[in-house]
């Protein structure tokens, strides 16, 4: 059985973890990645930004299951922001540089047609006794 992607449930505990310690959380954005909205001028050479999501530079932060959204300032002007978790590369404290680096993952499966998601829900579970 294929998992879903533990990205974003790293992603959020590591934000709590370096928010409780005091530490200003930085995240490291592929920015070419599909469905990203970020301002563009302040993307480096190699394609990716990095963005403060400390709660006192950020609005609205939410870090759901598919992507991180937010509105922040860049140069005074309110921006909304939309990150797809999958092309988040890595989350660390700024003043410490701790924690973590994400392996490049292959884009998510698009959803099933409602006749092969019915056809999931009604298989039964294959269960065996474990000794």
């Amino acid at each position: 059985m294929a998992m879903t992607s533990s990205r974003p449930y790293m992603i959020r505990a590591l934000y709590e973890w370096i928010v409780d310690n005091g530490c200003t959380p930085y995240i490291l954005v592929d920015a070419q990645g599909q469905g990203v909205e970020v301002p563009q001028q302040h993307v480096n050479k190699d394609g990716q930004i990095v963005l403060n999501i400390n709660p006192t530079a950020v609005k609205d932060l939410f870090i759901g299951l598919e992507q991180i959204s937010f509105n922040a300032r860049f140069g005074g002007i309110p921006t909304d922001l939309v990150i797809p978790c999958a092309s988040v590369l890595g989350i660390y404290a700024r003043e410490n540089g701790q924690g973590m680096v994400f392996e490049h993952e292959p884009n998510p499966e698009p959803p099933k047609p409602d006749s092969e998601a019915k056809k999931d829900a009604q298989k039964r579970p294959n269960l065996k006794v474990v000794k």
